[in-house]
């Protein structure tokens, strides 16, 4: 079950088959994790208000930036997989612009992106692969979590030592890892890769690798994944 503000889902039978999408590098949202966005586009503008008079659902997604299309080079095709989150938080700035927060549900590959005449594009999705999203807390116990921490604790005393840790360590493992690698400042690549991670365990594995290789200087954390 995943709960998304007041709404609760049980499975992928819960999620609509046709979903706005929001192609974002480098972003990436996992299930039962919020995800603030800043809009300002007018197309994602008129997204937003869409889905707020509907279910509130939005298919977040990376764009394949190394593969322009080739036709419309502004609309460059999408990833095969994404997630779909709630929105369940809004407001407004008062200069044109949204701050909303979307709660992950699952993540879903894409069937097909459909002919539309609204200024945003709409895919046809399958949730299904990906039923085990809708369990919280699935593979926890298979997580190394001192791993995971002594890896942050590493990293953090690179980047940010005066941040306070309290919160990672309280932290359950799926809110660990998966606040993690949602934070991580890898690139779109390695974004992709931990998005689809075939569970938890390989999730934490793959995000200890990413960031030990930065810190190892045989990379950046925008460089490309091997």
């Amino acid at each position: 079950m995943t709960r998304a503000g007041n709404e609760v889902y049980d499975g992928p039978g819960d999620l609509p088959a046709v979903v706005p999408v929001f192609p974002l590098a480098g972003v990436l949202l996992l299930p039962r994790r919020v995800l603030p966005l800043n809009v300002f586009e007018p197309r994602y503008l008129a997204m937003i208000e869409a889905v707020l008079s509907g279910d509130r659902l939005i298919g977040m997604i990376q764009p394949r930036l190394d593969t322009p299309h080739p036709m419309i080079p502004s609309r460059p095709p999408l990833e095969r997989v994404g997630c779909v989150g709630r929105l369940t938080q809004f407001g407004e700035t008062g200069d044109g612009r949204l701050t909303i927060g979307l709660t992950g549900i699952a993540r879903f590959r894409v069937v097909e992106e459909l002919a539309t005449t609204t200024p945003y594009r709409l895919c046809q999705i399958d949730a299904a692969p990906f039923a085990t999203d809708f369990e919280a807390g699935r593979g926890e116990v298979a997580v190394d979590r001192a791993a995971v921490l002594k890896t942050l604790s590493a990293w953090l005393e690179v980047h940010a030592p005066q941040l306070d840790r309290s919160g990672f360590e309280e932290a359950g493992n799926e809110a660990l890892v998966d606040g993690l690698a949602m934070m991580s400042p890898c690139g779109p690549r390695e974004k992709q890769a931990l998005l689809e991670a075939r569970s938890l365990e390989e999730r934490a594995a793959l995000l200890i690798a990413i960031t030990e290789r930065s810190l190892g200087g045989e990379g950046t954390p925008n460089g490309p994944l091997q």
